[in-house]
């Protein structure tokens, strides 16, 4: 769609980049979007072998869990840093692809940082993604993981890059 502020072909309809400025309406490409259509996205990868299962979707943000068990410790019996960067990576990305038009764009990880604040080490940990910036070529997202006691575990930032399909 032509963003009317630079002219230039945007990944995101206008509806949703008023959206960003007067938070009135969900930032989704489809605003029907269920968790199971979440889910069905992530069958087959890392996500799903990790057993992170998509649990809410709300106007602007998203949420999924993961458990803490032998697929996600490290050594120590704690949570792996790597499997908070997977779970922040997953939700992240999987969120840009649900505001862009699929159609017509993909989108790919282009950076993700990650500070462990806490350990976890048994139960769930809860992920929740919201936008920071969507813009025509990339998407910032902040990813907060908690655990079961809602502590803060894990703050990420994920900066996703916006791509055009070849016809």
């Amino acid at each position: 769609m032509p963003c009317n502020s630079c002219r230039k072909w945007s990944p995101i309809p206008s509806t949703i980049r008023k959206t960003l400025k007067q938070s009135y309406m969900a930032i989704w490409f489809d605003p029907t979007i269920t968790v199971p259509q979440l889910q069905l996205i992530a069958r087959d990868t890392m996500g799903e072998y990790l057993g992170i299962e998509f649990t809410e979707i709300g106007e602007n943000f998203m949420k999924a869990r993961m458990p803490v068990d032998n697929r996600t410790r490290q050594p120590y019996g704690l949570l792996h840093g790597g499997a908070s960067a997977t779970l922040a990576e997953t939700l992240g990305s999987v969120a840009s692809a649900f505001v862009i038009d699929q159609q017509r764009f993909y989108c790919v990880g282009l950076e993700i940082n990650a500070n462990h604040i806490r350990s976890a080490r048994d139960g769930y940990v809860y992920g929740t993604t919201t936008p920071l910036h969507l813009g025509r070529t990339t998407h910032v997202w902040d990813i907060r993981i908690y655990d079961e006691k809602e502590k803060l575990v894990c703050v990420s930032r994920l900066t996703v890059a916006i791509l055009q399909r070849q016809p």
